[in-house]
């Protein structure tokens, strides 16, 4: 995916969701533009690598499979619960990663990490998976129900984060994400209302929505972060390489969920690119052509396989 440079990112102010002006070293609204049209930014080295090395064998005693040894990767994905262990908590809380969370959500709007989770480790396998349909998070629960749901605000979560563990190139199944396609899911929910649905009510309108999207693939290096807007399409694929892929998917959760009508006009990227899903703000225009190290396809090539919400990552 595109290498958009935001990791010289500062510490932005207050607790308002306001940020000031841009100062020395600042990405400006370049960043936040790319943010707004793509539908996600790539922080290389968002982890520092000896850091992320440490979570990967934390990970990999977890597997019970020996890195060491492809006899005994017997599955194709290995599912693991959240981690709190220092290295996770350390990972969550840089201050690359502050300052960028800041920029996209609003100072003061959202709530720090002690750990990290779920994550789908894949493993080089002849078997296909089962869970790699087109589909977007989801993030609250309802009384009386076993499902998540989501709605046209994303209540409960104001991005998706994946940070890559190890070193993912196109073959060790590099999450795709459908390219701008987070502009076609705020119309998809509006029926939905402030309910919401589970995601596997709409999953085919979301994919249908969505199709036309060029394709980007989560490839990078070990410590590498990229931050998506919660209603950025993606899916999971198999893995046809030769090294195991360890990444987590946690999302960012709110301190007061997204606001899609402010009196003082304060929105953050999250909140504009909704709005600009629902035509309440310009469009954000042509999506660019790939950076250095981005991967991408055009719909209905490689490793397009479309289908309903059935996993992630």
């Amino acid at each position: 995916m595109d290498e958009t440079r935001g990791h010289a990112l500062p510490r932005t102010g207050g607790q308002d969701g306001r940020r000031p002006p841009a100062g020395p070293g600042d990405p400006g609204d370049a960043w936040e533009e790319a943010f707004l049209r793509d539908g996600f930014v790539k922080l290389p080295g968002a982890v520092p690598r000896d850091t992320a090395e440490e979570c990967a064998a934390l990970l990999w005693q977890r597997t019970g499979c020996d890195p060491r040894d492809p006899a005994t990767w017997t599955q194709p994905v290995h599912w693991v619960g959240d981690m709190s262990a220092p290295p996770f908590a350390a990972a969550a809380n840089t201050a690359v990663l502050h300052a960028a969370f800041d920029r996209l959500t609003g100072a003061g709007r959202w709530t720090p990490r002690a750990s990290l989770g779920s994550f789908p480790l894949r493993f080089p396998h002849a078997e296909e998976p089962d869970d790699a349909g087109w589909h977007i998070e989801a993030s609250y629960q309802l009384p009386g129900s076993e499902q998540y749901f989501t709605n046209m605000r994303s209540r409960g979560r104001l991005l998706l984060m994946l940070f890559l563990f190890t070193d993912v190139g196109e073959d060790d199944a590099p999450t795709r994400v459908r390219v701008g396609s987070h502009l076609d899911v705020p119309k998809v929910l509006v029926p939905y209302g402030e309910r919401g649905a589970s995601v596997f009510t709409f999953a085919h309108e979301v994919d249908e929505a969505s199709a036309h999207r060029p394709l980007a693939f989560a490839t990078g290096r070990a410590g590498d972060v990229y931050l998506c807007h919660p209603f950025l399409v993606h899916a999971a694929q198999p893995h046809h390489g030769s090294r195991p892929r360890f990444m987590a998917q946690p999302p960012l959760h709110p301190v007061v969920d997204p606001v899609l009508e402010r009196a003082d006009g304060a929105y953050s990227p999250v909140e504009r690119a909704i709005r600009r899903g629902l035509g309440l703000e310009p469009d954000a225009g042509s999506i660019r052509a790939p950076g250095p190290g981005a991967v991408r396809d055009t719909p209905g090539g490689a490793g397009s396989r479309s289908g309903p919400a059935a996993g992630i990552g």
